[in-house]
């Protein structure tokens, strides 16, 4: 309870809000803009989508480290609860501030692009054809898994001070695990096949914010 006195427990809350919705802004329109394209090798591709969700985690990651400890995912949030990292108080308070953060940023997509929003599903990734649920589920699990594993890598206390350039770089391979796994089955701009979807809760935001066609 003592660090709800503390302006660095609010001054984290504030980080991990600002970069939770710089991230959801980013990516979610660059989805949108693929998806405008009438060919699907127009725009970025996949893969620019996927450089899209690492580069902005590695940039966030980056800037609000030494804030917040730059977690933008509940589900590192969780994760280092479990591993005793954070606090319960500020695990909850981390994870309120990420949801309130995605919701704003979605919001910013749909103000500023709402044809485009409302059009294209509100950028939310879809099961490609000929693969199950199950296998998208598990893809997702197995991706998420990577990605926290990876964090609690990176920022290891006792690997930091064995190698000094392990702090400055930590951001580099989160911003991979998020970009780059998992190969969510997903269509490609040259085939239908598996695609590289990153993993993130906030998937969900998208389609709970779009407005039922009537």
């Amino acid at each position: 309870m003592a660090e709800l006195k503390l302006w660095s427990f609010y001054r984290a809350l504030i980080a991990e809000f600002i970069a939770t919705l710089l991230f959801l802004y980013v990516t979610i329109a660059t989805v949108i803009g693929h998806k405008k394209q009438n060919d699907a090798c127009d725009g970025v591709g996949i893969l620019g989508i996927a450089w899209a969700f690492g580069g902005m985690i590695f940039i966030l990651v980056y800037c609000t480290a030494g804030i917040s400890g730059g977690h933008i995912n509940p589900a590192v949030t969780f994760g280092l609860f479990l591993a005793r990292k954070v606090s319960l108080i500020r695990a909850v308070a981390y994870i309120v501030a990420q949801s309130l953060g995605a919701i704003s940023g979605v919001g910013l997509v749909k103000a500023f692009m709402k044809n485009a929003y409302n059009g294209q599903g509100g950028g939310a990734n879809a099961v490609n054809a000929g693969y199950s649920t199950g296998t998208a589920l598990g893809a997702e699990i197995i991706g998420t898994f990577v990605l926290v594993y990876t964090v609690f890598s990176a920022t290891d206390p006792k690997r930091s001070a064995r190698d000094s350039h392990v702090p400055v770089l930590a951001p580099l391979p989160i911003g991979f695990a998020v970009g780059g796994v998992p190969p969510v089955p997903t269509e490609s701009c040259s085939h239908k096949g598996l695609g590289v979807v990153p993993q993130q809760p906030y998937q969900l935001i998208p389609p709970l914010m779009q407005r039922p066609q009537e």
